[in-house]
């Protein structure tokens, strides 16, 4: 008697679950995975991904260097272009007077007042 109501509720409960994975294997594999290729394919890509990386870091290097030596040679042309120039335009001193202030009106215009509004 204790064995059907066990029975009762497992065998409905491995039929379900058998027919869960029939449906689920047309699908996706139902196979135990392969660690050892996971973790070797992980390590490939990792390495890669690292040689990628400091490949990258020494070409920005690189370009940075170039840079900073252009950036060098650019400073030493301009200091050679102030010491030809300094001397190629005379200096001009030009006094030019101030125009003459606007008359101010004493009228009641726009912003003169007593500010009441009236």
């Amino acid at each position: 008697m204790f064995y059907t109501g066990l029975l009762k509720r497992v065998i409905p409960f491995v039929l379900t679950f058998a027919a869960g994975l029939l449906l689920a294997s047309f699908f996706v594999s139902v196979a135990l995975p392969n660690m050892g290729e996971w973790r070797s394919n992980r390590r490939d890509r990792r390495w890669r991904e690292h040689k990628q990386l400091r490949q990258e870091s020494e070409d920005l290097r690189q370009k940075y260097f170039e840079e900073v030596e252009k950036n060098a040679e650019l400073r030493r042309q301009i200091a050679d272009t102030d010491v030809l120039l300094q001397g190629a335009v005379p200096p001009v001193a030009v006094e030019a007077p101030y125009p003459p202030t606007p008359p101010r009106s004493r009228g009641k215009g726009i912003g003169y007042g007593s500010g009441s509004g009236r």
